[in-house]
């Protein structure tokens, strides 16, 4: 979370004559994650404590048990990082000793860069200033063995950073140093927003602090980034064009020098730059009840119809749900019509869907139909798949659903399960395992000519560990081939919940599992059944954290799986029942 320190020059009344002068405030500072945050977050941020609702600013990132995990496992990752450069680098290799400060760790900093002969400096932590604060995994000297060369900014992210293809431009491990590296024929880069403007950040702090290459008009400006399979550096040319034609530091300074005005504004209680409204990010914002409180006070449109749609909505008058409730779709948005050569910004909402999605909030309706009839392909024998996964690390468990037709194999749940804690091989054992009784299914079927049918919600992750595990364990007993994977993806017998739902249903709530399946009659035994927590359940469970396996978590995520493809069986069987039609039709809700 973004902080600052004291109040600036406008935040009190004037001193009475003959007090003592008031220490004077320290800036605003903000770190890279400032530029891909949310404007309203920002200014929340920043917003004096005193001037905060009763109960003070939420906790941070850190207390949602997820987050810090993740945190902690890039912690690791950056560790295991910097002991393989100090072995493959040697002397080239120095690290930036500990420091209780930013400040103490800044100064150290500075110090090792003038002092080593090291053309790697792992640990450092950048001057603070011009509204910045951070930290690099490592600087690169940009010229070896040459003290005045300045230095280029390396981080390291426990994500991936490339995508099988070519084009990356990647130097080894252990050379570090854009002058090593060429065209990778096996990788292309998948280009994360917050790790190329970090780098960007980190490199205008080296400039200001006069530890930056010499500029030089027309020539590349170097990022290094090292991702979770930590085999080598993807270098970045931060000065060089990216897709929006901008580069990506005329991105960075246009974003910072806008989050840095909202957070000023804020700070010195100025009228706020950024106003709050509801957007994706919300879902996972620790903020998101402080800015749910304001929009329902106001009953902000952007409570049922987000981001672009909602500017456009505002933009011509309608501002609260009740307005949108209220409007008749085919006689249009009030007000004179644009004028063509000027668009309007935000994208042009639905209005037929955003008035019902208005009236359906209004009356708390979950769903609102919008076709007469959902369909969903059936089969004679029908298999309910969902996965299990820690992050980044594997795939522990494949839970499966058999019903229908009899093929004489048992039907019900089957847990296709690792508890070697991940990473592990025998991750591989548990996936073979799986497609193996997978691929029986089908043979089954195809032998008594019966059509079978998988299904999942929302296939994105499924897919993903489905082609990962034959990349990783390819080989290993029951791993199939890759084209035989792809196959099955690409095949009719493979059935993702999730578009029918999009295609089928409005929903003013949310298209997640567990908002969508309870409309048709599910609930889950575990009432804090959720993704986050199921990764701090496994973590016990194998006892990742240094405690004993607890036999109880893993119980606990066997029955957790169970539901969610219990779910899927009672969202599809619904789907295609008459009880789907008790669900309001969006024709009724906006004649």
């Amino acid at each position: 979370m973004s902080t600052t320190t004291a109040q600036g020059p406008g935040d009190a009344c004037a001193a009475d004559a003959g007090a003592p002068a008031a220490t004077p405030p320290r800036p605003v500072l903000l770190d890279a994650a400032a530029t891909t945050r949310c404007r309203r977050r920002v200014h929340l941020e920043h917003v004096p404590a005193e001037d905060l609702a009763p109960g003070g600013p939420p906790p941070g990132d850190d207390a949602d048990p997820g987050v810090a995990m993740r945190k902690a496992d890039a912690a690791s990752h950056r560790a295991t990082l910097a002991a393989r450069w100090a072995e493959l680098l040697g002397a080239g290799w120095t690290a930036v000793p500990a420091a209780p400060t930013a400040r103490e760790r800044a100064a150290a900093t500075r110090a090792v860069l003038v002092d080593t002969t090291a053309d790697v400096v792992g640990g450092a932590e950048l001057p603070a200033g011009e509204g910045r604060r951070g930290h690099a995994e490592a600087l690169v000297r940009a010229v070896p063995g040459d003290a005045a060369s300045g230095w280029w900014p390396l981080i390291v992210v426990r994500h991936r950073i490339t995508d099988p293809g070519e084009g990356a431009l990647t130097s080894p491990l252990g050379r570090p140093h854009p002058d090593a590296a060429a065209p990778d024929d096996a990788r292309r880069v998948r280009t994360v927003t917050r790790d190329v403007l970090r780098l960007a950040h980190l490199h205008r702090m080296l400039r200001a602090a006069g530890l930056a290459p010499p500029e030089d008009a027309g020539a590349p400006v170097w990022g290094g980034i090292v991702g979770l399979d930590a085999d080598v550096v993807v270098w970045v040319d931060l000065a060089g064009s990216a897709g929006s034609g901008r580069s990506t530091l005329e991105t960075y300074d246009r974003r910072h020098a806008d989050r840095l005005a909202v957070a000023e504004a804020a700070r010195s209680r100025r009228p706020a730059l950024a106003e709050p409204s509801r957007i994706t990010e919300c879902r996972r914002c620790p903020w998101w009840p402080t800015c749910e409180t304001a929009l329902r006070a106001v009953d902000d449109v952007s409570l049922v119809v987000r981001g672009d749609a909602a500017l456009r909505l505002r933009g011509r008058g309608v501002t609260t749900v009740r307005e949108l409730a209220a409007l008749d779709p085919a006689a249009g948005l009030p007000g004179p019509e644009p004028d063509p050569e000027t668009p309007e910004a935000g994208e042009v909402p639905d209005l037929v869907e955003a008035v019902a999605l208005a009236r359906a909030w209004s009356r708390d309706v979950p769903l609102v139909r919008r076709v007469a009839r959902p369909t969903v392909a059936r089969g004679d024998v029908e298999v309910d798949v969902d996965m299990e996964s820690l992050g980044e690390d594997g795939a522990y468990l494949w839970g499966a659903l058999l019903s229908g037709a009899d093929i004489g194999l048992e039907p019900g749940y089957r847990a296709f399960v690792t508890w070697d804690p991940l990473p592990t091989r025998d991750e591989g054992r548990s996936f073979g395992e799986f497609w193996t009784w997978l691929s029986d299914v089908r043979a089954r079927c195809a032998e008594r000519g019966l059509v079978m049918r998988a299904y999942c919600y929302n296939e994105q992750a499924e897919n993903r560990w489905l082609r990962g595990s034959v990349e990783r364990f390819g080989g290993m007993p029951g791993v199939p081939p890759a084209a035989e994977v792809e196959e099955f993806i690409a095949s009719d017998a493979w059935i993702d919940l999730f578009p029918v739902v999009s295609e089928s249903f409005l929903c003013p709530h949310g298209k997640g599992l567990k908002r969508v399946a309870p409309s048709a009659g599910f609930a889950w035994h575990d009432p804090e059944a959720g993704g986050e927590n199921s990764m701090r359940w496994y973590r016990d469970a194998v006892g990742l954290d240094g405690g004993e396996p607890d036999p109880a978590q893993r119980e606990r995520l066997l029955v957790y799986n169970a539901d969610d493809v219990r779910a899927t069986w009672t969202l599809r069987t619904w789907l295609t029942s008459d009880r789907v039609l008790e669900v309001p039709y969006l024709e009724d809700l906006t004649a």
